[in-house]
Parts: C-alpha cells; sequence; structure tokens
C-alpha cells in the first residue's frame, strides 16, 4: 500500500460484500507511461540486517538469518563487529558470543535486549548447543584473536557464524576459503595484496584497502564487491563510541 493511500484508510466506509471483507476507497488509479519504468527503483537489498550505505547511499543489507549454513569473516575492527551483533539481535536474533575478552562484550550483553538474554558471552570453545530454528534463529560471534581454533559450534539451518580476524593471519586463507562472504576493513599494503590473491579483487579494490577510513568495509563473495559505510546509531555511539578500525 502507498504512504498516500495509507494515510486516507481512515475514510473506508463500513460496507461489508459477502465473502470479501470491507468496500476499499474508491479513487481514480495511477498510471505512468511505460518508459518511465526504468527510473522507479527501491533502495533496499535483501532481508536482513542494514549493516551501512553503499557508495550511492542506498541501504546495504546483509541477510543474516537463513535456513542453509552460511559463513562470515571479517578482517576488521571489534566496533564493526558489534554493530552488527546488536542490530542481528534487533531483527530477533539470538547472539552468542565466543570470546578470550569477555570485558569489552559484557556492556553490549548487558545493554542488547532490553534486559532479555539475547546476547550471551561464552569463553572460547565452551559455546554450548543453541538450537537454531526459523522461529529463533542465531547468529554465533566468533571473536577469538589471530588464530581461532576450529569451533565446537558450527554454521547451521538458521545460524551463522561470523569470524572477527583483527588482522590476517595463517588460519585466515582457510576461512576466507570456507565464508559465504568476506568483509574487509583497512589493512597495510602487504596485507592488501594476499587479500586481494585470495579473493580475486581487482587492482583498484586492492589498492584502496590501505586507505579505507574508519567505518567502512569492503564487503565481497567469490563474484560480487560492495564498499559499505557503516555509522552507528546515537544508541550504538552512546554504547560503543565512535566508529574506529583499531581496537
Amino acid at each position: 500500500m502507498s504512504a498516500g493511500r495509507a494515510g486516507r484508510v481512515g475514510g473506508v466506509g463500513r460496507v461489508g460484500r459477502v465473502g470479501y471483507g470491507l468496500v476499499g476507497p474508491r479513487r481514480e488509479r495511477h498510471a505512468i507511461p511505460v518508459g518511465d519504468l526504468d527510473a522507479l527503483s527501491l533502495p533496499v537489498g535483501d532481508d536482513g540486517v542494514v549493516i551501512g550505505v553503499d557508495s550511492e547511499g542506498r541501504p546495504a543489507v546483509l541477510g543474516i538469518n537463513r535456513p542453509s549454513p552460511y559463513e562470515v569473516t571479517l578482517i576488521g575492527g571489534l566496533w564493526t563487529a558489534q554493530v552488527l551483533a546488536l542490530r542481528a539481535a534487533a531483527t530477533g536474533a539470538r547472539v552468542a558470543v565466543e570470546t578470550g575478552r569477555a570485558q569489552v562484550w559484557s556492556g553490549l550483553a548487558q545493554a542488547a535486549g532490553g534486559g532479555q538474554p539475547c546476547v550471551t558471552l561464552h569463553e572460547v570453545g565452551r559455546v554450548p548447543p543453541q538450537g537454531a530454528s526459523a522461529g529463533s534463529p542465531v547468529l554465533v560471534v566468533r571473536d577469538c584473536g589471530m588464530r581461532p581454533p576450529r569451533g565446537r559450534v558450527v554454521a547451521g539451518p538458521w545460524q551463522s557464524v561470523l569470524t572477527l580476524l583483527p588482522y590476517l593471519s595463517p588460519t585466515a586463507p582457510r576461512l576466507l576459503q570456507n565464508s559465504a562472504l568476506v568483509g574487509v576493513q583497512r589493512v597495510s599494503p602487504d596485507e592488501a595484496e594476499q587479500i586481494g590473491r585470495l579473493m580475486n579483487l581487482p587492482r583498484r579494490a586492492v589498492d584502496s584497502l590501505p586507505t579505507l577510513g574508519d567505518g567502512v568495509t569492503l564487503w565481497c563473495t567469490s563474484r560480487d564487491r560492495q564498499f559499505v559505510m557503516t555509522q552507528g546509531t546515537e544508541a550504538e555511539t552512546g554504547l560503543l563510541g565512535p566508529a574506529r578500525r583499531i581496537d
């Protein structure tokens, strides 16, 4: 229903038709020339978490809650991972954080969900089965340092896994190869070259990685690439501070 039509619903008469409910409003149809159809667009992606805006200012959406296993690797900062966790929780997902630095996650866990335990913290290697389902999807965030061990809880139906790497590490090639989506924030020129080879990035993208601003991420798959700027909301900035690459 369009915004204009929604604003006039109050004028609907309450006259019934057997088997068809109430009679709707009567007005002229809206029409545009066929040649103008290409100018119409909806600036949204797939259903999911709005992670920022693309280079043209359109919302960029990450579909975390999926019926099939979904692995994501983020080579970047804690701030971005925490914003993603907060926004996933806001969509109704439960978030399980596997971390060796619970102190940097405790404030977020307490603030998320308005008192509901939607974000839980677990020691490395101690994440219990989450019982993910379509009605209760789960995001597991693995904040386990440069060499995260193989997790006990892995991606599955309605359970996605986001692994955070602060920098490129010896485990990165395996993680990037197994990930459906990879995010890369500002890295050194040498790391950019390695990531470019692993992800088959064009030269322009490789050259840009060492110069990315705080909050900017290159999200890429084996075929697609998109730069996204993530900006914290007022509540997120109050809780996590401003966007930053270095923790």
